[in-house]
């Protein structure tokens, strides 16, 4: 598989509505985003089928679109894959219930899960978090950038980093073994004007 360099995730508790995360997910195509995450930690499984539906209807078909945790409704809503982390259902029991062509990402944060995730059928690892990031309530260790490094040396499958990435910072991290950065917090202020300023510096 082949990720672009900007791996955008929209948190629906960064939205007031449905409306509101649609437009913001529509501006982040309109900038040239391939790649969209949704994820909602509410809970609420008929508010996140509804809009999960209403992101894949807004889209067409070249935005890859990945349920965050929930392979059931990644399915459901006909998402291009979902991303699980450790405290979710295993990797390769996701993969039996997604099938083999949909994109399976899988969280890690150290070197042994990092190792375990290797040897699973995930299609990338994600590794984090790289910085401080604001976007969880009780985050893993930070990393940082040595930690992306020994995570590239780990594994030959296509690396997402995470946590604290901001404009300011996003290079460092390719040039550390990243394959692809993924950014909540940063694509918020004016999403497309964000996006596109990220997509200009990850060239």
């Amino acid at each position: 598989m082949h990720l672009p360099r900007l791996y955008a995730i929209v948190d629906a508790s960064c939205f007031g509505d449905t409306r509101a995360l649609r437009m913001a997910v529509e501006e982040l195509a309109s900038a040239g985003c391939t790649l969209i995450q949704y994820r909602n930690k509410s809970g609420n499984a008929r508010l996140m089928l509804e809009q999960a539906r209403e992101l894949k209807t807004s889209l067409d078909g070249s935005i890859h679109l990945i349920m965050n945790d929930r392979s059931d409704l990644c399915l459901a809503a006909d998402f291009d894959g979902v991303h699980v982390g450790q405290d979710d259902l295993a990797p390769d029991s996701v993969r039996r219930i997604i099938g083999p062509r949909r994109w399976l990402g899988v969280s890690a944060h150290h070197r042994e899960q990092v190792r375990e995730a290797d040897q699973t059928s995930a299609d990338y690892i994600a590794i984090g978090p790289v910085f401080a990031t604001s976007s969880k309530s009780n985050p893993d260790p930070v990393v940082g950038l040595e930690g992306v490094r020994r995570t590239r040396e780990l594994t030959r499958k296509p690396l997402v980093a995470i946590g604290g990435i901001i404009r300011g910072n996003a290079r460092s991290v390719i040039a550390a073994g990243a394959d692809s950065v993924a950014v909540i917090s940063d694509l918020l202020p004016d999403p497309r004007k964000s996006a596109e300023e990220f997509l200009r510096i990850l060239r």
